[in-house]
């Protein structure tokens, strides 16, 4: 691999063991400077030992280039490829679902609060296999995620039209994490929701509120017939401080799911894993679709998915019912009203 590769692929492994972020910033920093010097630049800088010159280059990043420049097979890659063929879950679980995945229907770039352009996301989904993904940016009220005002949303439906035009088949869909508020209306212009293909659904703020009030405004939500996706439906944390459970009553709002068609996102981030496998599997008790997604915030968090797909198959999601195994074509005639909507 070129350098700029070398240096991607490092990034992205060391995302998906979650490293801090300022260390896969480094690391995509230098291949992007050593991308815009070009292979001779950097071969002669190379060999005459001033890589560390440009700024965004330092030590490690200088050694990696130097080892990629001459052929060779960096040992900071081999570290991170090895520790990589350990499975993110034991025992190939959740193996068989994950084959059959054809796309992610969440997931963010630096427009909101992701970490990365819009760009480096799509491709990283088309180069782990994906068919299609589904760009969700948050809405306004999530200031703290730079969420995307009706202006810059319009901006960035130009943007993906743009890139969709390049990549083909491979297609990124646009969406959106549409804040549900308190009582249970969207947070985004109602006509701009339609012209999105997917729009997931999720409750930010008050997440301590009371379980009738919960069970409300989650039940509004799921039957607008803008909503597609009910994302992390408890909005747990289940490492470091930790978060507890928002509490609501689940068997009504599946019920609503089920009745509206509305999917009940399988959120695999490691600190979420929502919904727990009790209410899991009482969501499959009544009959609702399922959306097994990252919720990925950078390239290397798309890796995650197996995750939710061990967690789906240990308590019986049927897989005909997951809609990330759909095609493009299937899934869009379910968000645009046909399909198994109810």
């Amino acid at each position: 691999m070129r350098p700029p590769q070398v240096l991607e692929r490092i990034a992205f492994l060391l995302e998906r063991d979650r490293a801090p972020t300022y260390r896969v910033r480094a690391f995509r920093t230098a291949a992007r400077v050593v991308a815009e010097q070009g292979p001779d630049e950097t071969a002669r800088r190379a060999a005459a030992g001033t890589l560390q010159a440009l700024k965004g280059i330092g030590p490690t990043t200088a050694e990696v280039i130097r080892a990629a420049v001459a052929g060779e097979v960096p040992e900071y890659l081999s570290r991170l490829e090895e520790a990589a063929r350990t499975p993110l879950v034991p025992d190939g679980a959740g193996a068989r679902l994950r084959a059959l995945l054809r796309g992610d229907c969440h997931l963010h770039s630096d427009w909101s609060d992701g970490g990365s352009p819009i760009e480096t996301m799509g491709r990283a989904a088309r180069d782990l296999g994906h068919e299609w993904a589904v760009l969700t940016d948050h809405s306004p009220r999530l200031t703290v995620a730079h969420g995307l005002s009706p202006r810059r949303l319009r901006e960035q439906l130009d943007v993906i039209a743009e890139l969709n035009a390049r990549w083909a088949p491979f297609r990124l869909l646009t969406g959106i994490e549409c804040d549900i508020l308190d009582d249970g209306s969207l947070d985004q212009e109602p006509a701009l929701l339609d012209r999105l293909d997917v729009v997931v659904v999720s409750v930010h703020s008050k997440l301590r509120m009371d379980a009738a009030a919960m069970t409300r405004r989650l039940i509004a939500a799921v039957r607008d017939p803008r909503a597609d996706v009910l994302g992390h439906c408890t909005g747990r944390l289940v490492t470091g401080r930790g978060r507890p459970e928002s509490v609501f009553d689940a068997d009504a709002v599946f019920a609503a799911c089920a009745e509206s068609g509305t999917a009940v996102e399988i959120n695999s981030r490691p600190e979420r894993l929502d919904p727990p496998r009790r209410l899991l599997r009482r969501a499959v008790a009544a009959g609702t679709l399922f959306a097994v997604d990252t919720d990925a915030h950078a390239p290397g968090q798309l890796d995650w998915q197996v995750l939710g797909c061990a967690r789906a198959q240990e308590c019986g999601v049927p897989a005909d019912r997951v809609v990330t195994t759909w095609s493009a074509d299937r899934l869009l005639d379910w968000t645009r009203g046909g399909g198994q909507r109810g």
